[in-house]
């Protein structure tokens, strides 16, 4: 009998351990959880970190959230520690890229709402006046599918070319060009490096983080982009967390009343913020 009594209370001792075991992998919840309270978002040297930290990070902290960014070099790398579980969210992509991310990489990503976006803008090289395009011009445009076909949406906008009608804007490249009057050169190259040779192109089409990065006035664009849906930036997670708590609290913290009086006290042209 006392062997059989100690057998049992081994089994119930297993028994509690193993459902104390669950109850906190429950309660903890990883990423998931309900009550998470210390989160890691992928930072950047750009307007849109800085927009989040400083706009951002001060209406989670009142809510009794832990803020940490960690570095990256660039988004993909950004995306590849969000889609792994390394970070939690980011700030700095728009529809368009998140999906070719997802695609490409077989990623998870989700965005959650839109937010502030720096538009791009065709900037001054050689030449500071689109009135002076002349034949054979040389222009610079971003190398990643998304943005270089919002830098040739951009350039029909400007009259310097004509797209397809039948393709999506979203989706043109360098072949849907069907009407080139000045027998333009487009270049596409990284958009990083594009400032560092402005002066070896009549023209520049540049994104609002290189805008930014690359200290060039916002006000000085020739001409800037109307900001199609799927251009705009966006607070994207793993879709797993789309519906934590703590997502929707940096969704809140972006359409609260503390922030829209924040962008508005610190918009000097650079951004365009979307409607609620």
């Amino acid at each position: 009998m006392k062997i059989r009594a100690w057998k049992t209370i081994g089994l119930l001792v297993v028994a509690v351990i193993a459902g104390a075991s669950i109850l906190t992998g429950c309660g903890n919840g990883g990423d998931n959880s309900q009550a998470k309270k210390e989160l890691t978002y992928s930072k950047s040297q750009g307007p849109y970190s800085e927009l989040f930290e400083q706009g951002i990070k001060p209406i989670l902290e009142k809510k009794g959230y832990t803020v940490t960014g960690k570095d990256m070099s660039d988004l993909l790398q950004a995306d590849v520690a969000l889609n792994e579980g390394e970070v939690d969210f980011n700030v700095e992509q728009h529809t368009a890229y998140m999906e070719n991310f997802n695609k490409k990489q077989n990623g998870h990503l989700a965005a959650l709402t839109p937010i502030p976006t720096v538009p791009a803008g065709i900037y001054a090289g050689s030449k500071h006046d689109l009135k002076q395009v002349a034949d054979g011009d040389s222009i610079a445009v971003p190398n990643d599918a998304a943005n270089t076909a919002r830098a040739y949406a951009l350039l029909q906008k400007a009259g310097l070319i004509t797209l397809n009608p039948d393709k999506e804007l979203s989706d043109v490249t360098a072949q849907d060009i069907v009407e080139n009057p000045h027998h333009l050169k487009f270049t596409e190259m990284k958009s990083l490096n594009i400032p560092a040779v402005r002066g070896d192109f009549a023209y520049i089409v540049i994104t609002g983080s290189v805008v930014y990065n690359a200290k060039i006035d916002p006000s000085t664009a020739l001409m800037k982009e109307d900001i199609l849906p799927h251009l705009l930036l966006q607070l994207v997670v793993e879709d797993k967390n789309k519906d934590t708590q703590w997502a929707k609290d940096i969704v809140a913290a972006y359409h609260s009343d503390e922030f829209k009086e924040y962008i508005t006290n610190h918009n000097n042209g650079l951004w365009f913020v979307p409607q609620d």
